[in-house]
């Protein structure tokens, strides 16, 4: 068996780069300094490499594992693996969790992405001179309100996935990440430098690493695993497909080790892009997702240069988003060409095309259909649900199970063979016997709530 279309990586900086880039989203970039700083600041972030190393590392160098011995889309790598460690080939299905999970996320992320890529050309063409609270919010109420608006940057956004997926791993994939991502780690050192003159800086310090381990609590040690979980893009089918066109060459630890530092990096760093602006122009730092739409176009209006650090931070958030998509499509567009053996340039055609056809309910849902509901859920509400609070979980934790009691462990240790016997033994242990509980978990309080 070879991976999808026979391709694989040229280099391990190649598949890192695209790996970090699939793992590093929006939600990461905002979402885990607020998180931070909520939850005890430094104990926070020594609670989440915990739980990330301990937990988010093993499902990741499973998920890798799988997809190079199997070498191909999520359910046949799953099936392959199974069958040739005399297991069911049912086990298929729990790639094809994988590739619904990330399908669903597609559908509502490649919106949100539209609204980044719409605020990147706001920021080009008019910048947010002038604008306060009540303007930006204002601002921000058009863009969903205009259902045209959002389908056509939607559609930008995919079509710049697209063009990536259709040209090829190594032409489209590799050569996008790799002049991407570094674009997007020097644009978040120049803007965090930036702060360190413009004011803040010391505010943001202390918010995100004062450690205060009277908030740590068991709700605390929740969302820090369910933060390293998520982070790091587990359960998505992205990172089995990344696996599959993995050469034996390079080191599976090593690679997952460097993955997972590095998305832990550009999530602090993105902290002391956007809270010193937060803090300096005393805005509220715990307005979530309307922090990056809603806060930071007023701080752009009162900061000197504001012009140019507005245009260079939806810059580097567009490079987070597109990158991030370009995993997701991956993924199912591996499965086309696998299953049915079809074209890669009609396989990324079919898939970006039924996205932005699905889409349409999801931009539909910030306006039209909001009233409509499944259970108390829109149609966003119930595919997010679904996705982050069922299929990942639950996608994650069999990926473990599968790894760790239905492969056989010698197939595992020559996939992991850069580790020593010890190391290995204690990836096992963690695969086994703490993984699945931990995992178990989250599952139990995701559908509970």
């Amino acid at each position: 068996m070879a991976a999808a279309g026979g391709a694989h990586w040229s280099s391990r900086f190649a598949f890192i780069m695209a790996s970090v880039g699939f793992a590093v989203g929006l939600g990461n970039i905002w979402r885990f300094p607020y998180v931070t700083g909520e939850n005890g600041g430094a104990a926070f972030v020594l609670v989440y490499l915990a739980c990330a190393f301990g937990i988010g590392v093993p499902i990741l160098m499973s998920e890798l594992l799988i997809g190079r011995r199997g070498q191909g889309s999520p359910p046949s790598a799953m099936a392959n693996v199974a069958a040739a460690n005399g297991r069911s080939r049912h086990w298929q299905w729990v790639g094809g969790m994988g590739l619904l999970a990330a399908y669903t996320i597609e559908i509502v992320y490649a919106v949100v992405v539209g609204w980044v890529l719409w605020y990147l050309f706001k920021a080009i063409t008019t910048g947010f001179a002038g604008v306060d609270a009540s303007i930006a919010e204002a601002e921000f109420a058009a863009v969903l309100d205009s259902n045209f608006g959002m389908l056509l940057w939607t559609l930008v956004g995919l079509a710049i996935t697209g063009l990536i997926i259709y040209a090829g791993v190594k032409d489209g994939i590799e050569r996008a990440v790799s002049v991407m991502m570094p674009l997007m780690f020097l644009l978040l050192l120049g803007l965090a430098t930036y702060n360190i003159f413009a004011g803040g800086f010391g505010q943001a310090i202390e918010w995100l690493f004062t450690p205060d381990f009277s908030k740590i609590s068991f709700s605390t040690v929740l969302a820090a695993i369910g933060q390293a979980f998520f982070s790091i893009g587990v359960g998505m089918a992205g990172m089995m497909v990344y696996g599959s066109y993995l050469p034996k060459s390079i080191s599976i630890t090593h690679s997952v080790l460097i993955i997972v530092v590095a998305d832990t990096f550009v999530a602090l760093l993105a902290g002391l892009v956007i809270f010193p602006a937060v803090f300096h122009n005393g805005l509220d730092p715990a307005a979530g997702a309307g922090l990056i739409f809603q806060t930071l176009p007023v701080a752009f209006a009162q900061m000197p240069g504001g012009y140019l650090f507005s245009v260079l931070f939806f810059l580097m958030l567009s490079v987070a988003g597109i990158t991030s998509m370009v995993g997701l499509v991956e993924s199912v567009n591996a499965w086309l060409e696998d299953r049915f053996k079809m074209p890669r340039h009609k396989s990324a055609l079919l898939v970006v095309g039924s996205v932005a056809c699905f889409s349409v309910f999801s931009i539909l849902s910030y306006n039209v259909l909001a009233e409509y509901n499944l259970g108390g859920r829109n149609f966003n509400d119930t595919m997010d649900y679904f996705s982050n609070q069922i299929l990942l979980p639950l996608g994650g934790l069999l990926i473990a199970v599968f790894a760790g009691w239905a492969m056989y462990s010698s197939a595992t240790r020559d996939e992991l063979s850069s580790l020593n016997s010890a190391t290995y033994a204690l990836w096992h242990f963690l695969i086994r016997f703490l993984v699945p509980p931990a995992v178990l978990v989250i599952f139990v309080m995701g559908v509970s709530e």
